[in-house]
């Protein structure tokens, strides 16, 4: 594999995707965030509301049971430890990359394509045994606002 195969076949694929995976899960993570945030603020107008809103204990009660659905599944799925990781790890992967093309540091000798690979593949590397730790650790019990 050439040089430019590698950077364009590995390296740009994979920076690509953890970039596309990093906004994902800050979408997602955000949105639960978001659902937590306005449920518990709804939670205490209308329980000040009484009776005037028909359904409205129901209404709290199911307000309730999205903060804890969104805060079980922010933690069941992990979105914000992923988001971090995933950005940390594109950022890295661009930052092989401009050394590289700029022939700088660890890329300034003769062997510079055979550090870029190994520097790259440990980082995609370190980054999934990463991912495995998080992803087998027990989800916390959903926490509040």
């Amino acid at each position: 594999m050439t040089e430019e195969e590698y950077v364009s076949e590995r390296l740009d694929n994979q920076i690509d995707w953890y970039s596309r995976k990093s906004s994902s899960c800050q979408t997602r993570y955000k949105a639960l965030r978001l659902v937590e945030i306005i449920a518990a603020a709804l939670i205490p107008f209308l329980s000040g509301m009484g009776e005037k809103i028909p359904g409205g204990q129901w209404i709290v009660g199911a307000l309730g049971v999205m903060i804890a659905l969104a805060a079980a599944a922010g933690s069941l799925f992990k979105y914000h430890e992923n988001w971090i990781q995933y950005r940390v790890t594109s950022e890295q992967l661009k930052h092989e990359k401009f050394l590289f093309a700029t022939r700088s540091g660890p890329y300034a000798d003769q062997e510079r394509f055979q550090s870029l690979v190994q520097r790259v593949e440990s980082l995609i590397s370190k980054e999934a045994a990463t991912w495995a730790q998080v992803t087998k650790q027990p989800a916390k019990v959903a926490q509040g606002v």
